[in-house]
């Protein structure tokens, strides 16, 4: 049995709404980290009482880029990014064919980040970076996440997407 029967979500969407959850409190709390070396960057440039450190323009960096990763999760799971209503009033079925065919788009490109996120990954792997020391690898990892959350969070919606077009409910 599963949601569509009983009317309660499966133990699979129930992960996937705590993967979804603890990714939107990690994009705010990323966010919020995210100020303290700009702010740095900012007051070391236009005033005398923060002294010039140079670790913060690549710390924001990578923290810029996990969290526009993170977003774009969030962005996939919501349909936020790339679901745009262009046709007229529709029927259901006619409605999650269009999203069908617009999901396995994003699923094309979920699976060249995961290729090649690997292989960017692998790149990074003993490098790291010139100012903080960091692992390279710490950022480059968030391709292949990105593409494998995107995975997950397409799978649940191209299955809803498949039940309408059969006929059954979502």
């Amino acid at each position: 049995m599963n949601e569509v029967t009983t009317g309660t979500p499966s133990a699979w969407r129930t992960l996937t709404r705590w993967y979804y959850e603890f990714l939107s409190y990690l994009v705010a709390l990323s966010i919020l980290a995210l100020l303290v070396p700009v702010s740095l960057q900012i007051f070391s440039r236009y005033t005398p009482l923060v002294p010039t450190y140079i670790w913060t323009e690549e710390m924001a960096r990578f923290m810029f880029i996990w969290t526009i990763m993170i977003g774009a999760i969030i962005g996939v799971r919501e349909s936020a990014h790339f679901d745009c209503d262009v046709w007229p009033e529709v029927s259901m079925r006619v409605d999650a064919c269009g999203r069908l065919l617009g999901r396995f788009g994003v699923l094309v490109t979920a699976f060249v980040f995961i290729w090649a996120g690997i292989e960017f990954t692998k790149f990074a792997w003993k490098r790291t970076s010139e100012l903080g020391d960091l692992p390279l690898w710490w950022i480059h990892v968030a391709w292949p996440v990105a593409g494998v959350s995107w995975v997950i969070f397409l799978g649940e919606q191209m299955l809803d997407d498949i039940r309408i077009i059969a006929g059954r409910r979502a």
